[in-house]
């Protein structure tokens, strides 16, 4: 099974979420912050460098021809903006990489500005004028240059590299020309350091209440869990905490009555059960008395089987209610020695008994509940099949498989086994006896400890009984 990315648990599904859906807020909100000043600084440039150009056109224009250049010599000497790149450090030709020295920026989209320059151009300096916005040539030719807005000195030492250049020519009524040069930034303004700083803070902030808020929502779910998968495993498990909001606590309480209620009935039942079949062994000992003074040796011994078979039928049935509130506890089970014991004791009774595999780490269970399990399984493999054969599977649930060598028990009839009492002679062996508990009880053990125990048909003749215990995370 291929490994997921996106978390398995609720609660890393809900911090993830959260926290994605935050990210990717902040950074729809940036986009829109960043586009909204781009608009801003290009709107505000435009109009600043109308009314820079306006008034030095305005002062140059009643000027003879020598004044007008010598006045546009003087201001297109490079003063405070430099042609070639330099750094902070004063070498020629560095550019800033990554985030530009604290003034990181988003992309966008290039904006057109020369039609609104000249139509801002023109409104200002009348029709006597005209204007013309294009591209800077190379080499550039010498121009007045006017100062971006919005930026400073160093920044737009940093963003030489990449600014793009535009050169405004105005042609005076008297066919004097004045040429202007700005500088754009291509990729939009920059964006404050503090606002990158201010978004950090908030963000962490609010995954730090989201981490509080999912917690506080999905302990009690866990805790509602572990106390539904105790259920069945622990004769009486703990109250669940009733905590969290308010539908959590109604869960809990539900959850802590339901299982009041089930304890109580299980309780009672057993209890008149179990009553029931203790108060037949004294019928059964008077009858058994009775039978000793018949005169008629085979109708004595018949009655005797007869009687035999019920005290066994009322052993097993007082064993069966026992076992359903024992109140053994937990303890770690070496498997592997559980089975090998198992083996030795129905070898010593002659008994052909073979083990497979192993496990790979003890199992929290119940001991002697878990052996009565196995020992109703391999009985029943060597009652009806000669042949126990007990192969054992460990991974994420422990699996152990009782083979027999038996006729196996037709598909239809596969789940009625466990019914108590319930006895399939006609398909196993007429003389096994017994009295139809064993596979139930079995089954009663398996599901406490939270597993399952099923029976199928072999393909090449035969019946399994698979036990599957889950390994406890």
């Amino acid at each position: 099974m291929r490994p997921s990315l996106w978390p398995q648990s609720l609660f890393g599904r809900l911090l993830a979420a959260s926290v994605l859906a935050l990210l990717l807020a902040h950074v729809a909100m940036l986009f829109l912050i960043a586009q909204e000043r781009e608009h801003f600084v290009l709107q505000g440039s435009v109009r600043e460098w109308t009314r820079r150009i306006a008034e030095i056109s305005a002062i140059l224009q009643p000027m003879s021809a020598p004044e007008r250049a010598a006045a546009v010599a003087e201001l297109s000497a490079p003063r405070g903006w430099p042609e070639k790149p330099r750094s902070p450090e004063g070498m020629p030709g560095h550019r800033a990489r990554g985030g530009e020295r604290g003034f990181p920026r988003l992309p966008l989209p290039s904006l057109d500005f020369a039609p609104a320059l000249t139509e801002q151009l023109r409104a200002a300096l009348g029709t006597s004028y005209q204007i013309q916005v294009g591209a800077t040539p190379e080499p550039a030719p010498p121009a007045i240059p006017v100062p971006a807005p919005f930026y400073q000195a160093h920044e737009l030492a940093l963003h030489q590299g990449s600014a793009q250049r535009y050169d405004v020519t105005v042609r005076f009524a008297d066919g004097y020309t004045v040429v202007y040069r700005v500088m754009r930034m291509p990729r939009g303004a920059p964006l404050p350091r503090n606002l990158f700083l201010n978004l950090a803070l908030l963000l962490l902030v609010l995954v730090i209440v989201l981490y509080a808020v999912a917690r506080s929502i999905t302990r009690p779910l866990s805790d509602l869990a572990r106390a539904a998968d105790s259920v069945g495993r622990d004769s009486r498990p703990t109250q669940l905490k009733e905590r969290g909001a308010r539908e959590l606590r109604d869960a809990a309480r539900a959850f802590n009555t339901m299982q009041d209620r089930l304890h109580r009935y299980l309780d009672s039942r057993s209890r008149v059960l179990a009553a029931m079949s203790h108060d037949l062994k004294t019928p059964l000992t008077r009858l058994r008395l009775q039978i000793e003074t018949l005169d008629n040796p085979p109708m004595q011994a018949r009655i005797g089987r007869e009687l035999d078979e019920m005290e066994g039928m009322v052993r097993e049935a007082l064993a069966l209610f026992r076992g359903i509130g024992d109140g053994e506890s937990q303890a770690p089970i070496d498997i592997d020695a559980l089975l090998a014991q198992v083996g030795r004791e129905f070898a010593e009774m002659g008994a052909e008994v073979t083990l497979a595999g192993h496990s790979l780490q003890p199992y929290v269970g119940k001991p002697q509940a878990l052996k009565r399990c196995l020992t109703n399984l391999v009985a029943n493999a060597i009652q009806f099949g000669s042949h126990a054969e007990l192969v054992v599977q460990d991974g994420s649930e422990l699996i152990i498989r009782v083979r027999d060598r038996g006729p196996g028990i037709p598909t239809a009839e596969l789940e009625r086994v466990f019914e108590p009492f319930y006895r399939l002679e006609s398909s196993r062996n007429r003389d096994s006896g017994g009295s139809g508990l064993g596979l139930a009880i079995a089954r009663d053990i398996a599901q406490a400890h939270g597993g399952s125990l099923t029976l199928a048909n072999l393909p090449a003749g035969g019946l399994e009984a698979a036990l599957r215990l889950p390994r406890r995370r």
